[in-house]
């Protein structure tokens, strides 16, 4: 992340790089200040916080100075928020997209000048957190639901709680595990996703569409 950060020179370098963290809250208020709080420290502000978990009263969202908050209209806890630094709102517009599922929420990011040095105005980041279910395909979201076509790039940020031998070469899998992920890994080959992991690590996602588009995370 320091690497990504030192790109910035000035309020220009918003259109240069994207950081975000993603963090799992466990609905702790206590872990949620101490990593907003963590995010002062760094020399340049934060764009975007990916949260799951997130602490709540009701359907309130915590605030923090310095960010907007969203989160999918429900009945529950909010299993995923983001939280947009305005910093980036006074340079680009941003517009919250929900979805059928309350695990997943999506920022469409306009500008009126290309993104990333690439030839595209539009970007949409989406955060997912797929629940265990008892029934196939035994995660809350089907796998259609989380990769689609899109004409601009499409970063998709999650906990999948998935194992696969893309994401862990040596992880020992069990056929039920391969046969779950499968289908999910397999969508984002047909819509022309590419992993961003790191090889070896568990399939904690980043995963984008786009041919063109020079992306760090």
């Amino acid at each position: 992340m320091e690497n990504l950060l030192t790109q910035y020179t000035d309020s220009r370098a918003v259109f240069l790089s994207f950081p975000i963290i993603q963090h799992n809250c466990l609905g702790s208020w206590t872990v949620f200040l101490s990593l907003f709080y963590s995010l002062t420290l760094q020399p340049h502000p934060l764009l975007l916080v990916a949260i799951q978990d997130s602490p709540s009263r009701g359907l309130v969202l915590p605030t923090f100075p310095g960010f907007l908050s969203f989160a999918p209209p429900h009945a529950g806890h909010p299993q995923v928020a983001m939280y947009v630094s305005r910093v980036l709102n006074q340079h680009l517009s941003c517009s919250t997209v929900f979805h059928n599922y309350s695990e997943i929420l999506s920022v469409d990011v306009f500008s009126p000048e290309a993104l990333f040095g690439s030839p595209h105005r539009s970007l949409r980041v989406s955060w997912i957190y797929l629940l265990h279910i008892n029934s196939p395909p035994y995660r809350s979201i089907p796998p259609e639901w989380l990769f689609s076509f899109l004409p601009y790039p499409h970063l998709v940020l999650g906990d999948l709680n998935l194992h696969h031998p893309l994401a862990g070469a040596c992880r020992s899998l069990s056929e039920r595990e391969f046969v779950i992920s499968s289908p999910y890994l397999d969508t984002t080959f047909d819509f022309r996703y590419h992993l961003l992991n790191t090889l070896g690590l568990s399939l904690v996602s980043r995963l984008i569409r786009s041919r063109d588009l020079p992306f760090w995370i």
